[in-house]
């Protein structure tokens, strides 16, 4: 039978993918999805990955649906049926590979963190507005914003359901690095990861904050320590082999941080909490968050995705307190691709989800979010928790140039000492909290 006009197949979007690990499965998974699960104007197609072993690239290829793979990803950016590029790869390929792709015409999603550094993020950036001039779209993958429930919180936020924000509490728990004989990955080194789990961890926990609050930080206080500090080195590293072990000596040096903790305030004079751990024995993604406004309070649990609780203040207090919310309703976001209420989603669903944004906002031409602006913002929030931990927990401005003083005090860039407050008073003529329990700056911890 012949297609009506209306019946045709919408035009194709040829996806790139450079990486191939656990986060180029994920987001292929979403990409095979998005298209199936949503009604979108334009069609994803996968055109080809990239990876440097070229069988591994080959049977990621065949196993994620690829139709091509490339073992150099300037080959994957020149390909004419690829219009998106998207990077999967270790923090250190992020700014060289999106930057290029940008400036090869092509669409980018990139991955979180951002980039290693604010300088690189600024770059981005800055390649992102110009692409934008052209009608390209940049986004970041801060997949957990697609969390149903966490857009359906944005919206409550968003409504004034809990007025004006007071609190904002985010934990981000894993224990994948509690044993010391886990070996030297990527992601403990600095010149590939950038941080630790600060920046693997942290930065989902930064963003969401800033999302949900509709508000961004404006300085932090922060500690950050590395509990192991070598750890066995890889070698034979597609068998999984390792070199090293008790007695041995091929060890290497962890330069990241193992935890982060830190407190925040935001734009609006609301109080932060983070903490970011690979190091807590028991939790395997144990993301928690929890905001208190004058009318009402939400919290979020990603063990327990598909739900929100939320506490409506304004309520008599006989029967008030926190209700639970099953986030699986077709006018909840995102469900009217899904399954019938109380049927369950999962981590898997929020890369279908990216994947139907960014190709609304490439078909619009609208810009998307987050947007690589916010991740730069993200980025200097980081290098602030860094800049403050490496201070003895001084408070330190987000986004103002700062110094290390001989007292080891932050300085912005006049010379004059950061005000915590913004410019507020602190209750009774107090100061803020020293964190650091009085102990002097370590020099050898890595920041």
């Amino acid at each position: 039978m012949e297609q009506t006009e209306s019946e045709a197949a919408p035009p194709t979007l040829g996806i790139g993918m450079v990486g191939y690990a656990f986060m180029g499965a994920a987001h292929s998974q979403g990409w095979r999805t998005a298209g199936r699960v949503f009604d979108l104007p334009l069609r994803p197609v996968l055109a080809a990955v990239a990876g440097r072993d070229a069988t591994a690239v080959r049977t990621a290829a065949r196993r994620h649906g690829w139709a091509a793979a490339e073992t150099d990803w300037r080959a994957l950016i020149a390909r004419d049926d690829v219009q998106l590029v998207d990077v999967c790869t270790p923090g250190d390929s992020h700014a060289e590979i999106a930057v290029a792709a940008l400036e090869a015409g092509k669409h980018v999603l990139c991955e979180k963190p951002l980039a290693n550094s604010v300088a690189e993020a600024e770059t981005m950036a800055a390649a992102a507005e110009a692409a934008a001039a052209r009608g390209q779209i940049a986004m970041v993958g801060f997949n957990y914003r697609r969390v149903p429930a966490l857009s359906y919180a944005r919206q409550l936020v968003a409504d004034g359901r809990l007025g004006a924000l007071r609190h904002l509490r985010v934990t981000y728990l894993q224990d994948w690095l509690v044993d010391p004989a886990f070996p030297l990955t990527w992601r403990l080194e600095r010149e590939h990861a950038g941080s630790g789990a600060l920046g693997d961890l942290g930065a989902h926990a930064v963003d969401l904050a800033q999302y949900l609050a509709g508000e961004q930080l404006v300085g932090v206080s922060a500690l950050t320590e590395t509990f192991v500090r070598k750890r066995p080195l890889l070698t034979g590293v597609a068998a999984g082999g390792l070199a090293g072990g008790a007695g041995s000596e091929a060890y290497g040096q962890v330069t990241v941080d193992d935890a982060a903790l830190f407190t925040g305030r935001l734009a609006s004079g609301a109080l932060a909490s983070f903490e970011a751990t690979r190091m807590a024995a028991g939790r395997k993604n144990a993301l928690r968050l929890e905001l208190n406004g004058e009318r009402g309070s939400l919290a979020f649990d990603l063990e327990r995705l598909n739900e929100l609780s939320f506490h409506d203040h304004t309520e008599p207090a006989v029967s008030a307190g926190f209700r639970r919310i099953l986030v699986t309703e077709p006018d909840h976001p995102y469900l009217e691709g899904w399954w019938p209420p109380g049927h369950a989603l999962g981590y898997e669903h929020t890369f279908a989800h990216q994947a139907r944004d960014l190709v609304h906002a490439v078909a619009s031409g609208i810009a998307p979010a987050p947007s690589f602006a916010d991740g730069l913002q993200v980025q200097r929030v980081l290098a602030a928790v860094e800049e403050s931990a490496r201070n003895n927990a001084v408070y330190t401005p987000v986004g103002i140039p700062v110094h290390t003083t001989p007292r080891g005090t932050a300085a912005l860039s006049d010379g004059k000492p950061a005000d915590p407050s913004g410019g507020r008073p602190y209750p009774n003529g107090g100061h803020p909290a020293d964190l650091s329990g009085g102990r002097p700056a370590d020099p050898s911890l890595p920041s």
